[in-house]
């Protein structure tokens, strides 16, 4: 007598409903991992962007005490005549905030020569660069940005009394130049920065 052959079971394959449910996960996981890493990179990117702005604030601010130390109490010679050593006006509707004649570094080829600072109309810090010493007829100062992002750039002057006053030469003082300066940098981003420089002088 014969036996009927055994029917083998095919292996159970996955159910619509199972693979729509797979693939269902498999997108929230997808959008997940796509919505973590956009908030990673945004934040490098302003980590990296914060960095930059402090790098360059810190280099202006190097650059500024480095200048203002080198001060030099020698009045400049222009065609108007003679100008002080240091000039400092609250409202410099044109020229620099802030004018000083300074001395070579001791390093570098740079010579001795006439400096300002100015807040332009682009919210940037720049530097101004005469020549030399004295400011010649027609010949204008070169200009650099120094630093951009800035609202307000305010200096103070401590004169001999020991008090700040916001222009100089001070009223009644026969300094050239003051003790100290202390400069206001509030940048466009919110954050205010307050230095004091005190000078060679």
């Amino acid at each position: 007598m014969r036996l009927p052959p055994r029917r083998h079971r095919g292996a159970r394959g996955f159910t619509l409903i199972e693979l729509l449910t797979a693939l269902l996960i498999l997108s929230l996981v997808a959008v997940m991992s796509y919505r973590g890493l956009g908030a990673v990179l945004d934040a490098r990117a302003h980590v990296d962007r914060e960095a930059d702005k402090w790098q360059q604030v810190a280099k202006f601010l190097a650059r500024f005490a480095e200048d203002v130390q080198l001060a030099a109490p020698r009045p400049a010679r222009s065609a108007a005549g003679f100008l002080p050593a240091w000039r400092g006006s609250v409202e410099a509707t044109w020229g620099p905030r802030l004018e000083f004649s300074r001395f070579a570094p001791a390093e570098g080829a740079a010579g001795a020569r006439r400096l300002g600072y100015r807040l332009n109309e682009r919210q940037e810090i720049e530097l101004w660069v005469w020549p030399g010493l004295d400011v010649a007829p027609g010949v204008p100062a070169a200009r650099y940005p120094v630093l951009a992002g800035v609202a307000r750039f305010d200096v103070q002057y401590l004169d001999a009394r020991l008090a700040w006053v916001t222009s100089w030469p001070a009223a009644g003082s026969g300094e050239l130049l003051p003790r100290a300066v202390q400069v206001r940098i509030v940048l466009s981003s919110g954050e205010e920065i307050v230095r004091v420089f005190a000078l060679h002088s």
